[in-house]
Order: structure tokens, then C-alpha cells, then sequence
């Protein structure tokens, strides 16, 4: 078969199939041979060979046929790496995981959000660091941080800059392979190649990217073959000199059931906490957010003192943040009113009355420590040095006052400790407030600022 069919075989699969998935799976493939009814391709790897051979190799022996060449089968071949194209990089050719918005055939990540870039990230004191550290892997040359780790609550950030990274890398290094996807569609993955029988195709995929972003990484915690699995594939990436980037709700000494192993070298690189927004922060995001609506809804008006309000009182995280100012510019354009601190109020009564009433243990452990200057793992873990007992002791008596948690449940964020634990601790502080002025306005910062 002559080049010149090939190319015309191939521009109609383009046609079929799109530009993604062509250029993911169709592209690569090297024609070697039709000889006795048998079209022969090569591929790069063994996955990509049994991808195409499960998917395309109908298609293109259609298209072949249509073409007029006499073929029965088509047969997909792994090909020597000494025999497959180099690119401009001098490395073989090989299937590329773009971090794109993904065709239901293409390589097994997640789908990125087109609003989630580093230019609609905005940047304030509590995640300066996060952003400047996802911004140096984001141009794609050495770091000397692997992997990055992102940990913060809910809303804070932390899927905007894997996704950010990868967009970014996708324009200024197109030659890598990214690939982005939860934990939890990484152990799907695992569990589906165990039951199919390909588990090596599973290993010689993920082991053959530049760039592997991991989101939500707790969710393998006390998963066994899973944690066997992603170590071994984090080792053979870090070996390999290529970046792993990985994000979870807590620090990898605080997720229960992380193997030790793991827990190790998620710490090794560069761990940043995104903490919650403050003040400045929050107003930064609706002023952002604002500017964007003002063209949604032209001649929409908004009141001085709306933003700053919204800000002051939405402090749980920003997709509640972003959502109420989403909800009340459609509720003012609904009703042609303007956007005024009583219109704000009515329509928002329901976030804003959730608002009020919200602090988490999470964020007061959080506090506490950085306060008293501890290790957030020292706070819920079991030491009882003096130094960690009575900050821990303080943690659990604002969990108690700030919160509607029972002491059983407060206990439980506390590494599993039981009631009575809690309900002395509570006493011990009640007793000693009176007493030690330090103590009652270490107390009383840490409410303020709690329920700021």
C-alpha cells in the first residue's frame, strides 16, 4: 500500500473521529506492510497496540477498503523502539496524554476545566505560595521540588491549580505527556485492569507520562493493592526524573490508613497548605468575579458596600462564595432590580444564615497550631508533652464551644480519642481561663479570629 492511500485513508478517519483522538491514536502508527489480505501497523507501546486494535482497527480497515485496497484484517504491532520516529526532543514518538478537554476515547484522565487557568486564579496571602510553586512546574523545565503537594478544605483551590498547570503546559510544552485524573479514577483504572487481565498495560501507562497529576490522594488511604500500586508508580516517575504533582483535603501526616511508606514520600518534596481565605482574599475573588458578570449582564447595577458585605460574611470557602454572587446577579437580572446590601440579604438568606454558623474542627486545630506554633500532626496525634497537651486541650475546647459536634464525634478528629478525654480537656481549660490571663486571651484571639 503506497503512502499516498495511507494519507488519504487517514484524513477521512480524521474526519470521523476528530482531531483529538486522531491525533492521539491515529497519528502515531507507522504502516509496515499489506501483504496477503493482512494490513500491518506498528504502534509505540502496548497499550496504545491494544487501544487502537479494540477501537480503530474497524475504521480504518473501512476507510482502507474504500480506498480500494484489498485487505481482510488489520493487525496492530508493537513496534522496536530502536525502529519507532524520534521527535524534535530526540525521544521515541510516543502516545501523548494532552492536558485537554478529553474525547470519551481518549487516554484515561480527567476532563479539565476551561475556566480553571492561572489567569482567573486570584492570588492573595493565603495561597502565595501554592500559586508560585504550581506556576515554576507549569513551564515545564526542572524542578527541584517533586512531587508538589497541595493540601487545604474544601473550595480553597486546589483543583483550579492542577488544572491550571496542566493548561499551561499544554500550551507552552506541547511535547509532554500530562495526565490528570483523581485518585479515585486511578484506582477505578487499577481495579479494571486487575479484572481485565491487563494490569502490565496499566503499569506501562502510567508509567510512561512526564507529568502525572494525582487529585484528591486520601481517597487511596486503606486501600491495600491501590497503595502498592501508586507507590510503585510514583517511584518509577521520580526515577525517571519526571514531575508528579498531587493534591488532598489534609497534610500527608494527617490521612488516616496512608501507608507509611507512602506518607514518606509524599513528604520528600514540597508540601504547601492553601489556608482559608481571608478578608482581602474574598473581596479580591467577588471584585474579579464582578468585572467578568458586568459584560453577562450589561446595565446590571451594584450597590458600594455589596462586596465588601458578601466578603465579611461568606467565609466557609470560595465555590460558596463564588455560587452566592453567581446567584444574586441572576436574581437581580430576573427581577430588574439592582443589586443592593437588602437585595443581597433576601436573596442570600439561606448562605448567609449557613455562614454564621459554620467553623470547622478542621480549622480550628488549624488555628490552634499555628498559634501555638505546634505541628498540626502533634495536635491530634498522641504526644503528651506539656508543650502539645495544652494546645490540643484548647483545640478541643473551642471545638466544643464553636461547633455542634458531640464529644464523641470532636474525640474522633482528635486521633480517635474517647469522650471523657475530650470532656476533661474542656474542664482543664474552663478551670485554668480564670486563673492564667495568657490563656484566656490566647482564647479569645483564637474565637475572633475563628469567627472572623
Amino acid at each position: 500500500m503506497s503512502e499516498k492511500t495511507w494519507g488519504q485513508v487517514r484524513n477521512e478517519i480524521l474526519k470521523s473521529v476528530g482531531k483529538k483522538s486522531f491525533s492521539t491514536w491515529i497519528e502515531p502508527l507507522r504502516i509496515i506492510d499489506l501483504d496477503e489480505g493482512i494490513a500491518a501497523f506498528e504502534a509505540p507501546t502496548k497499550f496504545m497496540r491494544d487501544w487502537v486494535s479494540r477501537n480503530f482497527a474497524d475504521p480504518i480497515l473501512h476507510e482502507l477498503r474504500k480506498a480500494g485496497a484489498n485487505v481482510d484484517r488489520v493487525e496492530i504491532r508493537v513496534a522496536d523502539v530502536r525502529s519507532v520516529p524520534a521527535n524534535s526532543a530526540g525521544k521515541p514518538a510516543a502516545v501523548q496524554v494532552k492536558p485537554a478537554m478529553q474525547d470519551a476515547t481518549d487516554l484515561p484522565g480527567a476532563p479539565l476545566d476551561a475556566r480553571f487557568t492561572f489567569d482567573s486564579f486570584v492570588v492573595g496571602k493565603p495561597n502565595e505560595l501554592a500559586h508560585a510553586a504550581a506556576r515554576r512546574v507549569a513551564e515545564g523545565g526542572p524542578v527541584t521540588f517533586n512531587p508538589l503537594f497541595l493540601y487545604g478544605g474544601v473550595g480553597l483551590g486546589k483543583t483550579h491549580l492542577m488544572h491550571a498547570i496542566a493548561h499551561e503546559l499544554s500550551t507552552r510544552r506541547p511535547d509532554l505527556r500530562v495526565l490528570y485524573l483523581s485518585a479515585e479514577q486511578f484506582m477505578y483504572r487499577f481495579v479494571q485492569a486487575l479484572r481485565e487481565r491487563q494490569i502490565m498495560d496499566f503499569k506501562e501507562m502510567f508509567r510512561s507520562v512526564d507529568v502525572l497529576m494525582v487529585d484528591d490522594v486520601q481517597f487511596i488511604a486503606g486501600k491495600d493493592s491501590t497503595q502498592e500500586e501508586f507507590f510503585h508508580t510514583f517511584n518509577a516517575l521520580v526515577d525517571q526524573g519526571k514531575q508528579i504533582v498531587i493534591s488532598a483535603d489534609r497534610a500527608p501526616g494527617e490521612i488516616k490508613d496512608l501507608e507509611e511508606r507512602i506518607r514518606s514520600r509524599l513528604q520528600c518534596g514540597l508540601v504547601v497548605d492553601l489556608h482559608p481565605t481571608d478578608y482581602e482574599l474574598r473581596l479580591g475573588i467577588l471584585q474579579t468575579k464582578t468585572e467578568a458578570y458586568r459584560n453577562q449582564y450589561p446595565g446590571l447595577q451594584i450597590a458600594d458596600g455589596v462586596l465588601e458585605f458578601l466578603a465579611h460574611r461568606i467565609t466557609t470557602n470560595v465555590r460558596v462564595l463564588e455560587g452566592a454572587l453567581t446567584r444574586l446577579f441572576a436574581f437581580a437580572s430576573l427581577v430588574g432590580r439592582e443589586i443592593t446590601l437588602d437585595l443581597a440579604q433576601e436573596c442570600l438568606v439561606d448562605i448567609l444564615r449557613a455562614s454564621d454558623r459554620k467553623v470547622t474542627i478542621e480549622e480550628i486545630q488549624r488555628k490552634v497550631a499555628e498559634h501555638y506554633n505546634v505541628r498540626l500532626s502533634d495536635l491530634v496525634g498522641p504526644k503528651r508533652v506539656r508543650t502539645i497537651a495544652r494546645p490540643r486541650q484548647v483545640a478541643m475546647y473551642l471545638a466544643k464551644s464553636l461547633t455542634t459536634r458531640s464529644l464523641p464525634e470532636i474525640g474522633r478528629r482528635f486521633g480517635g480519642r474517647d469522650h471523657t478525654t475530650i470532656m476533661h480537656g474542656i474542664r482543664k481549660i474552663e478551670e485554668l481561663k480564670g486563673a492564667d490571663s495568657q490563656l484566656a486571651e490566647d482564647i479569645d484571639l483564637l474565637r475572633r479570629l475563628l469567627e472572623a
